[in-house]
């Protein structure tokens, strides 16, 4: 069982994903297909009918996905890598 301490971790990692997938979203220099895999993943990590890790996997599965773009502008992926980075901590 994941101890109420650790699950306040959990959640600031998630809120400090979302602000920076907020971001990518809201950049008009992105391209659309990119701000809408970051949208749902904000979506995703919303979801309250999982658990933080599950929220987590699933954000970093659409996340995985656009990194393939080759469309992507390069400050866009780091980003995006480092939201992973933050997800990918989180574990049940």
């Amino acid at each position: 069982m994941v101890r109420k301490k650790q699950l306040e971790e959990y959640e600031k990692r998630i809120g400090e994903a979302m602000n920076v997938l907020g971001m990518v979203s809201e950049d008009t220099t992105t391209p659309r297909n990119i701000r809408r895999a970051a949208k749902q993943s904000i979506t995703s990590l919303q979801d309250p009918e999982n658990t933080p890790a599950v929220r987590a996997a699933n954000a970093i599965s659409v996340l995985d996905e656009i990194l393939q773009d080759p469309n992507m502008p390069p400050y866009s992926r780091v980003k995006l890598w480092n939201v992973m980075s933050l997800l990918e901590a989180i574990k049940d």
